[in-house]
Parts: structure tokens; C-alpha cells; sequence
């Protein structure tokens, strides 16, 4: 007889993981106990000893699909006499702290069940098994058991509860079990919906009773036709998802779409559209093998798709100017049953009004999104976080986030160090995350967004305190943007803890370098819209070198007026002329164009703001340089949402045109990168007619020789190789592909994001690594 007592840490909750532990140790004759604790699952193996190693070998190599099975740390102890294999209770501890799984897309098993006339839950919405279905949005606390989620609620059934008992079931422990009996339930808000129909507080009384499931599978079905119909018409529909609302419309009719634009102040932003499968996404886009995976993964996020030639039955507004959309599957089986009700690709946007985050419950939906929606499809299980759609892309053959939340947090991040305190990194304004950093794990939230309102700031602060609830974190020290007016950097200074002050750019290339390991110093490209520098300017054409503790400023874009500041983010001829004006290209007959586009003594304004320097602050900023270059090609003048300028230029590009401009630099300490030779360029390409897409594929060109010149003359001072790419500007195919090929061609190895974006949804688990590097300088 061996005995062995086991800890195995991971996602190892909300898994399947108990049931599969229980079901191999039946099968090789172990005897002993498994049980969920807040520090991950422990258990206890008798039996025979070639039975015992090989138990704790599969423990680890046959672990369920969902599962990550970090470490199993295996003690041999006397044995017990255990005569049997149990599930034991689940055990609570204060301040021990597990992992917790992301939400998880429909199985192929319950899609199955769903479609299966003959099954219980045949067009159940809300099918869910030990392998997919609700996790992190329902849980309150760990241990993961249904007592300590949303599911509370739902008394099982008998039928139910068999199935949760039984060890050779697909839902047994499944804490979201439910059908139409005991379970979720849905409703719509609509203004000819019958009253049994419609969600009210008092529906939500506790207990809920058990039903007739022929009768409530009918009501729903009845639901789901009625909402379809809507749809159909051109209706707006509020649907409750994982993890809040999302608006629906029908994307092939254009006045629903524009009607849903304008309600929700969404002006110029592509939208995100949902179809049933992959043949439906081809219908629209180009689908390699790798965005197929993405697609039809676990995570189903919207993954940026190369669009064909732009598709007639695809209302115009859905992306307008842009070469890509954002396309995802099904990822609930309510999705499923809505996308086969309606029978056309749907609109699936966030449930808010622009720049709020987004609607979690149903009450609050109803107030807040009473004068976009036309109608409510909702139900009554619990969010207990809110969890945007995460968005993705394929780059160079490798995936490239973009927006990171639902599927991928809260999973953590494993540091290439062992904190020996918690850290709090308050993360930057623009697409906010915070991270919060225990032992080797840093915890990135999912997406928060812009930091400009009170709402936003609720949903940094609710978010905050569940995750520090979750994962038993209590900061010690906070780092934060260096930044003054931002909310975040102000949260964080008013907490009364030790601080870091990390820059904005600093922090993006520390966030690249500790994605990989790689703590010593780097070349550091960091480009974006704005960042606040050491000198009080705005940066965001940075060349950096430094590790995680420090950095060198070795070169910057040529600083251009920023003319009324903000105001020129919204209008990029503002600083086009701006441009024009710092560089003495005013009188250039390629100006002309723009000048004459310029409203009525707008020239005249803006020049002697400039001159005078009234509300003009100077940037390096590469975003705006984009903004800038975009305006003087009339791809854009005003833009309805920041970057939009640069998107649109990105997207005209004609990668068959040849030639490319070439920017100056001028030696010094620092270095500067100068835009005045590739903005003469774009002159005289415009003064002799060459076509928009031309110009904007050899400004592109540039950009990346830029880049790996300035990388180049770096490595001759230094001897580094190694550069790290981040910002805003890398979210840029044209842009990230060209500085990733000429740096390797130039033998130098370049890094990029692998599990995090490039933009400042990033800026925080850099701070956090700064943050943890500065308290251990030696």
C-alpha cells in the first residue's frame, strides 16, 4: 500500500477537475478524497503503488481541456484506510488564493444537446456542462462551488441534481446546471410582449420555483420568434449576455445600423458582427487557418478578418473606410438559438452609450439603455462582473490581441519573478486595465476602458475589489501613470500607499520584455497617440533603452505643435497645418488642397496660435504624425473617435505601389527623428497627382525603415539586439509586420505582445514590473 497527498494548483475550479480526478482514481482503484479548497484542489491517492505513480502522473498529463494544471506537488504520507474514492467538502481559507477560469464557449456536446429534439434541454438558452458555459462572470468567491456564485439561486431540479451527483456524467459538479425546469430563464422587454413575458424586480424573487419544461420551452421559443421579428423589422434589441448587454441589429440593413450608430453616439467606430459559422464569416472575409482557430475556439473572441471586396448584402455603415471586420461566432447557446431565429448576420455591440462601460444587469440596462434599445431580450441569472467581448487579429502568423476580456481574464499572467509583496499598478486613461501582482502571477483585469467618466471609474473600482477578493490580494505598493490628470494615476495616489511613478512608455516596453522573460536592456520602439514624458511634454514617438528599472530617451520623432490640443485629436487638419507650419511647408503647393478645405479664418487662427504658442503644446507623438499625414492625403480631417485618421490610412494602402519615403536624423542626446523629408515627400506626391493609396503605402514604408534605423544606430552605440516593440502605432498590420521583417533582416531580434495588446491595455502589467524592479535595485 503507498499513500500520497496531493496539491495541484492551475485553473483546476469550475473545470470539471474534481469529476476527473474522482473518475481516474475509480479506474485504477485509488482510494483516499479530492476536494476544492481556495488554495487549488488537494486529494489524498491509496492504493496500490504502481496504481498511485501512474494516478499522479495522468493527474497532470490528461487533465480536462480546460483545465491548467500548473504544478502538482506530490508528499508520500502514511495511508489513511480510506475503503473508497469521495468527493470531500469544500474547504475555505482567508488568505489562500486559487486560480479562476475564464468564461467558456458552448461545447460541441451541449451544441449538440441543443439541437437534439429528443433532450431535455433541446433549445435550452442557457446549456452549460462541466466543460463550457459561465465561470468568472458568476462567481462571487472561491471556492468555486454554486453556493458562491449567481447560480444560487436555481434550486436543481431531481433530474438536475442526478446528473451533479452522478461521477460518470458530463455535469457532474457542473455548478451552472440547469435546465428549463430549475434553471435561467428568459424575458422581453418589447412594447407588444405579453405580461408574462416581461422582466420585472419581483421575478427575481429567491428561491425561484421549479416549472412545466414542455410549457417553458415553448415560452421560450415564442421569446426568441417575437425577437427575431424585431430584428428582422430593424429593430434594436438590448441582449443580456456573459457578461453584460449587447446591442443587436440586423447587419444588412443599413437604417437599422445607422438608427443603432446614432442612438448610441457610436460615430465612425467599426462594428462587430456575429454569424452562426465559419462558411458565413467567408461569405464577408478572407478566413486563414489561424483566424479559423480563433474563431471557433474556446474563447471565441471577434477576430479582425481582411474583408472581400465590400459584400452587398453587408449594410456600408457596419465598417465604413476600413479593409477589416470584426466577426465572431456564437459563444452562448442563447446566441445560437438567435442567430437560427433571425436568419441573417447580426450586429452584436456593446450594450452602452459611447465611452460608459457597458450594462451588466437588467435593471440597470433598462434605464440606461432605454432611448437606444426598441426592445430587451433578458434573463435572470447574475453577472457579478462585467466582461466586454474580447477582440483579436492574426499578425505575421501569430495572434495579436487587441481588447482582452472575456475567455482570457482573469487568467493570469506568469511573471518571470516571485513578488514578495502585492502590487497594485493603476494602469493608464485610454483603454484602461489594472493589474495586480501576487507571488509569480500577475493578475491583468479585463478591459475597463477610458477613464473619463464616473462610470468608468465605478467599474475600475467594483472590478478592483472582486478581483482583490478572488485572488486574496491586499496591495502594498501602487505604481501609476506619471500623468496628474488622469483618473486612475489620481485613485492611485489617494490610496495611501508606498508609490511608483512609471512613464507611460517606459511601461509599454517593460510590459513587452517581461511578456518574454527578458529583464535586461533593451532597445524600446514605442509609438502612440500620447503619453506624458519626463520633460512635461507629450511623447509617443519614443526610442528607448533601458531594462525594467530604467530607461534612456535615445530618440524621439521631431516634436510638431499640437495646435488647441485635444482639439487637434479630434481634428487632424488642425495638425496637419500644424505640421505644415513647424516644418515651412505652409507655401507648398501640395498644401493646397488642405489649405482650401480649412473653414474661414481657420488658417489664420491656429497659425498665430502656434506662433505664440497659446494652447499649443509640442509632441513627438507618432499617432499624431499619422493624424497629420492622413489629413494632408484627404483621407480625413475630423475624426469621430481617436485613431480613427491613421485607420483609414493604414486601410487605403496599396501594397503593390512602389517606392518609399525617407525620414531625417539628426544626432544628439537625444537622437531625433525628423518628419520634415517625409512630409515634403507627401507634397510632392500630392502636387503631381500620385493616387491616395501610393502615397499612404510609402509613408508606411518609412515608418518601418525608420524604425530599424534608429533601432540600427542604437545597437552601433550599445551593442543590444534585442527590441521590444509596443504602442498604439503596432496595432498597424502595414506598420508592425514592416519593423518586425526589417529588424530580423537586419539581425536583430525584435519582441512584440504575445498574450497582451499593444496598446495601453498593457501600459499596467509594465507598471507593475517596474513597479516590483525598482523596489529590488540594488
Amino acid at each position: 500500500m503507498k499513500a500520497v497527498s496531493l496539491h495541484v494548483t492551475g485553473v483546476v475550479q469550475g473545470v470539471g477537475f474534481r469529476p476527473f480526478v474522482y473518475n481516474l482514481a475509480r479506474s485504477l482503484g485509488i482510494r483516499g478524497w479530492v476536494r476544492n479548497t481556495s488554495e487549488g484542489v488537494f486529494c489524498l491517492a491509496e492504493g496500490d503503488p504502481d496504481a498511485v505513480d501512474a494516478f499522479v502522473r495522468r493527474i497532470r498529463d490528461d487533465a480536462p481541456p480546460m483545465a491548467v494544471v500548473e504544478a502538482v506537488i506530490a508528499e508520500e504520507v502514511d495511508p489513511e484506510g480510506h475503503e473508497e474514492f469521495t468527493i470531500a467538502s469544500s474547504a475555505a481559507a482567508p488568505d489562500a488564493m486559487t486560480l479562476v477560469s475564464p468564461d467558456i464557449a458552448t461545447c460541441a456536446s451541449c451544441e449538440e444537446e441543443l439541437g437534439e429534439p429528443g433532450d431535455r434541454r433541446y433549445r435550452y438558452p442557457f446549456i452549460n456542462c462541466t466543460n463550457c458555459g459561465p465561470r468568472f462572470t458568476i462567481i462571487g468567491d472561491v471556492p468555486y462551488d454554486r453556493p458562491m456564485t449567481s447560480m444560487r439561486d436555481f434550486p436543481m431540479c431531481p433530474e438536475c441534481a442526478a446528473e451533479y451527483a452522478d461521477p460518470a456524467d458530463r455535469r457532474f459538479h457542473a455548478q451552472p446546471d440547469a435546465c428549463f425546469v430549475c434553471g435561467p430563464r428568459l424575458y422581453l422587454n418589447a412594447p407588444d410582449a405579453p405580461a408574462e413575458w416581461r422582466w420585472t424586480p419581483d421575478r427575481e424573487a429567491t428561491p425561484r420555483p421549479h416549472r412545466d419544461r414542455e410549457a417553458e420551452r415553448k415560452r421560450s421559443d415564442a421569446i426568441l420568434a417575437r425577437t427575431a421579428e424585431l430584428l428582422r423589422d430593424g429593430s434594436i434589441v438590448a441582449v443580456k449576455g456573459l457578461g453584460g448587454f449587447q446591442l443587436a441589429c440586423d447587419a444588412t440593413d443599413e437604417r437599422g445600423v445607422a438608427s443603432l450608430r446614432e442612438r448610441k453616439r457610436r460615430w465612425g467606430k467599426p462594428l462587430a458582427v456575429m454569424v452562426p459559422d465559419v462558411d458565413a464569416a467567408r461569405a464577408f472575409c478572407h478566413v486563414s487557418d489561424a483566424e479559423e482557430a480563433l474563431l471557433t475556439g474556446t474563447r471565441r473572441p471577434i477576430v479582425l478578418l481582411r474583408l472581400r471586396e465590400r459584400p452587398e448584402t453587408l449594410a456600408p455603415s457596419v465598417a465604413p473606410g476600413l479593409a477589416e471586420l470584426g466577426v465572431m461566432l456564437p459563444y452562448t447557446p442563447l446566441h445560437r438559438l438567435l442567430l437560427e431565429a433571425v436568419g441573417r448576420p447580426l450586429v452584436m455591440t456593446s450594450g452602452n452609450l459611447s465611452e460608459e462601460p457597458i450594462a451588466m444587469e437588467n435593471a440597470e440596462a433598462i434605464e440606461r439603455l432605454a432611448a437606444i434599445a426598441d426592445a430587451f431580450l433578458l434573463h435572470d441569472r447574475g453577472i457579478l462582473s462585467r466582461y466586454d467581448d474580447s477582440v483579436t487579429r492574426v499578425v505575421a502568423g501569430a495572434e495579436a490581441p487587441v481588447r482582452r476580456a472575456r475567455g482570457f481574464a482573469p487568467f493570469p499572467l506568469k511573471l518571470p519573478f516571485t513578488s514578495d509583496i502585492h502590487i497594485l499598478a493603476a494602469g493608464p486613461e485610454q483603454k484602461n486595465t489594472f493589474t495586480l501582482v501576487r507571488d509569480d502571477y500577475a493578475f491583468v483585469s479585463q478591459h475597463i476602458g477610458d477613464m473619463e467618466n464616473a462610470e468608468t471609474l465605478e467599474h475600475f473600482e467594483t472590478t478592483l475589489a472582486l478581483y482583490e477578493r478572488l485572488f486574496r490580494v491586499r496591495p502594498e505598493l501602487v505604481a501609476y501613470d506619471l500623468h496628474p490628470e488622469y483618473l486612475s494615476t489620481k485613485l492611485a495616489l489617494d490610496l495611501g500607499l508606498p508609490m511608483v511613478g512609471v512613464q507611460h512608455h517606459h511601461a509599454h516596453i517593460a510590459s513587452v520584455t517581461a511578456e518574454h522573460g527578458v529583464s535586461g536592456t533593451v532597445i524600446g520602439v514605442a509609438l502612440d497617440g500620447t503619453g506624458y514624458g519626463t520633460d512635461g511634454h507629450i511623447w509617443g514617438g519614443e526610442v528607448l533603452l533601458g531594462d525594467w528599472t530604467s530607461f534612456e530617451r535615445f530618440a524621439h520623432l521631431a516634436e510638431l505643435p499640437l495646435p488647441g490640443g485635444a482639439a487637434a485629436i479630434r481634428r487632424p487638419a488642425r495638425m496637419a497645418l500644424g505640421a505644415l507650419e513647424a516644418t515651412g511647408l505652409l507655401e507648398h503647393p501640395g498644401a493646397t488642397p488642405l489649405r482650401s478645405r480649412l473653414a474661414e479664418g481657420e488658417e489664420s487662427t491656429l497659425r498665430a496660435m502656434i506662433t505664440q504658442g497659446i494652447n499649443t503644446p509640442p509632441t513627438s507623438s507618432a499617432g499624431r504624425l499619422f493624424d497629420a499625414v492622413a489629413a494632408l492625403a484627404g483621407v480625413r480631417d475630423d475624426a469621430l473617435y481617436e485613431g480613427q485618421a491613421a485607420i483609414e490610412l493604414e486601410a487605403i494602402a496599396d501594397p503593390a505601389a512602389g517606392g518609399a519615403y525617407a525620414f531625417g536624423y539628426t544626432e544628439g542626446a537625444p537622437g531625433v527623428i525628423e518628419s520634415a523629408p517625409v512630409l515634403e515627400a507627401v507634397l510632392d506626391d500630392i502636387a503631381a497627382g500620385v493616387p491616395v493609396s501610393a502615397i499612404s503605402a510609402r509613408f508606411h514604408r518609412a515608418v518601418g525603415a525608420a524604425i530599424v534605423d534608429a533601432c540600427a544606430r542604437a545597437r552601433e552605440r550599445t551593442g543590444v539586439r534585442t527590441v521590444a516593440l509596443a504602442g498604439g502605432v503596432f496595432m498597424n498590420r502595414l506598420v508592425c509586420e514592416g519593423a518586425v521583417r526589417g529588424l530580423a533582416e537586419a539581425d536583430m531580434t525584435p519582441l512584440t505582445h504575445v498574450r497582451l495588446p499593444a496598446n495601453d491595455g498593457g501600459v499596467s502589467f509594465g507598471q507593475a514590473v517596474v513597479a516590483w524592479a525598482r523596489r529590488h535595485e540594488v
